[in-house]
């Protein structure tokens, strides 16, 4: 059974900033509340008042401009995505990743700003989001918008820089590169409908004839990290390929920190990371 709370739904946004701004600590922004109200449930959370921004036709909106880049509302569900036909088209390695997150029944309701927000180490959209350049547009009622990359975002374990008065109002992914070839690998326990042991994102692409590697992970650190140190290893003019690749994967190995939990030992998440990356960038280089 859940803690007693207050339930609004606005139909606009300045109507849940205002909310937002009398209840502040008090109230928590629920969308898809896939996550939120589990965290209810077993009371980790007990918010006084639940502001349900599902209705408000502003934040329901996916935006594609070409050459610009993509916006994707806070109350965007992973099925509106998924059913876009740019996202396939040109987000393919975040569509990739979005699939592997619960069933169908979940990804009906469950959003990807909520996902972002729920601030998960094994947050499976974050690590496409992350080598995708995302950025994340924050609102409040005094201050308006401002954004924030997404690197910028977390700050720990289920921790974001969110002000209690604030809200994340949608999530703008650039145009990415051209013929760019992305993936996502997630480790399980189980086949299906498990959370991620490990999970990491490749993307790789030819600038000038330039190899552009770019590689990000969840569950391996407090929070979804972009190793960025590997996309200068493969900058590198007069190292070969398989040195490189080699040294990304030793780089990656040492800027984890993995933990040990239900789901495995921090040893084994470890061992995760050196072979999924290793057989990742093999992928990536192999296509581009």
């Amino acid at each position: 059974m859940l803690p007693k709370f207050e339930y609004y739904s606005p139909a606009t946004l300045s109507e849940a900033l205002e909310l937002l701004e009398r209840y502040g600590e008090d109230a928590k922004i629920i969308a898809g509340g896939t996550d939120l109200l589990v965290s209810m449930r077993d009371r980790l959370l007990k918010p006084k008042n639940l502001i349900d921004i599902k209705k408000i036709p502003d934040l329901r909106q996916i935006e594609y401009k070409e050459g610009v880049g993509i916006t994707i509302g806070a109350a965007v569900t992973y099925k509106d995505m998924l059913e876009h036909p740019i996202m396939e088209k040109k987000y393919r390695v975040l569509c990739e990743a979005v699939r592997t997150i619960g069933d169908i029944v979940l990804r009906n309701r469950a959003t990807l700003v909520g996902n972002i927000c729920n601030a998960s180490p094994a947050a499976d959209s974050a690590p496409p989001l992350l080598i995708l350049d995302a950025r994340v547009r924050i609102i409040n009622k005094n201050d308006g918008v401002r954004e924030v990359p997404l690197e910028r975002f977390f700050i720990g374990v289920k921790k974001t820089i969110l002000k209690p008065t604030e809200i994340v109002k949608e999530v703008f992914i650039p145009e990415p590169p051209t013929n760019y070839y992305g993936k996502y690998v997630k480790m399980m326990r189980v086949l299906s409908e498990d959370l991620t042991v490990v999970g990491v994102a490749g993307l790789a692409y030819r600038d000038k004839g330039e190899l552009i590697v770019r590689l990000a992970f969840s569950s391996v650190a407090p929070t979804p990290i972009r190793v960025r140190e590997v996309e200068e290893v493969f900058k590198k003019k007069d190292m070969p390929i398989d040195k490189k690749i080699e040294e990304a994967v030793k780089i990656s190995s040492e800027k984890v920190s993995p933990i040990s939990d239900v789901r495995g030992s921090a040893e084994y998440r470890l061992n995760l990371v050196k072979v999924a990356t290793t057989r990742l960038l093999k992928e990536l280089v192999g296509v581009v």
